[in-house]
């Protein structure tokens, strides 16, 4: 049995390597870090930024998908001192700076996709003009894809397809969100909804949008902040106060 061993270890041994050295690989892809001012210098217009509330219901949004991630901007200006980003937010939707758009992300959790071609010119005109459209529009507490309000990563895609065409994430009803993770909290669900779920509404998440392949990851990571600006996140816990229509 001893030399059975002996024979084997080399192979054992330069397969244990590789496994420790993919486990590694993946642990600093995960653990990716740079500062917020690096991060912001790479920003684009028509990137799109995804954080993360460390609040229900979004922490919630986030479990049901399965994702780390429950908010998402998109970058609607490079040309200041920092980017600019637009996003749908409680309780009016509109502009703030990539540092107050990061600062609300929890310990600095952020990632960046991108489209595999920069926009033109003209594009970027169309962003900023979808974006124009759509300032101080309530939010929409009950992520339904066809309301007259708006939720961020429906906010993400009809900007992004306005400006380039491109249909960014998946059309999903709640029936199929939840089926796809039974551990979900659905009695969080049906509180927030008064008891009765919508099942058959239709909705997009901010998962689909990181998962979608027509965008390349270009960060994925946290971003280490000035001392003077970290905080933890204050996103409105009041969100479930506004009031939740079944159009």
């Amino acid at each position: 049995m001893q030399t059975i061993f002996n024979r084997r270890s080399p192979q054992a041994f330069l397969a244990s390597a590789v496994l420790l050295g993919m486990a590694v690989t993946c642990n600093a892809q995960a653990e990716q870090q740079t500062t917020l001012a690096e991060l912001g210098q790479q920003l684009e217009v028509g990137d799109v930024v995804f954080i993360r509330i460390p609040t229900a219901p979004f922490t919630k949004v986030a479990d049901t998908t399965s994702s780390w991630t429950n908010h998402v901007g998109i970058v609607s200006d490079v040309s200041g001192a920092e980017p600019t980003i637009a996003e749908s937010r409680v309780p009016l939707s509109g502009e703030t700076t990539f540092s107050k758009f990061v600062k609300r992300s929890d310990a600095g959790r952020v990632a960046v996709s991108r489209l595999p071609v920069a926009l033109d010119a003209q594009q970027q005109a169309k962003l900023k003009r979808a974006v124009a459209e759509r300032n101080g529009v309530l939010y929409d507490t009950g992520f339904d894809l066809h309301s007259h309000r708006q939720f961020c990563s429906r906010y993400v895609r009809e900007i992004l397809f306005d400006a380039a065409g491109v249909e960014l994430g998946e059309i999903e009803n709640f029936s199929t969100l939840l089926k796809r993770n039974p551990q979900a909290d659905q009695q969080f669900w049906r509180w927030w909804y008064f008891g009765n779920i919508p099942w058959q509404r239709e909705t997009v998440t901010p998962a689909s949008l990181l998962k979608d392949g027509k965008m390349r990851v270009v960060f994925d990571g946290r971003v280490q902040q000035p001392e003077s600006a970290i905080s933890n996140s204050q996103q409105p816990a009041e969100a479930h106060q506004m009031a939740i229509q079944d159009e």
